[in-house]
């Protein structure tokens, strides 16, 4: 099982012969590497495992992962919370 992130496309370049891209992780940049999703275009969504993106997704749909991840995240807060003595 692996889990991959839904990220926007900001900028396509080539480095050494791979076409690489800065994808936008809710504000977080990171360097990712696009081989997979030849036909991805700035401004398009992709998901992402380890440092590449394995699959074009769309905006409806990154967004609906994107609030479900939040949603895990204040839940795990809240749990840690809760469990403060």
């Amino acid at each position: 099982m692996c889990l991959s992130v839904p990220g926007k496309v900001l900028e396509i370049t080539e480095e050494d012969g791979f076409k690489m891209g800065n994808i936008d992780f809710s504000g977080i940049t990171k360097r990712i590497c696009l081989e997979y999703v030849p036909d991805i275009q700035v401004g398009e969504y992709a998901l992402v495992h380890v440092g590449f993106a394995i699959s074009k997704i769309d905006e409806k749909e990154a967004a609906k992962t994107l609030k479900l991840l939040r949603e895990l995240e204040q839940m795990r807060d809240e749990s840690k919370e809760d469990s403060s003595p």
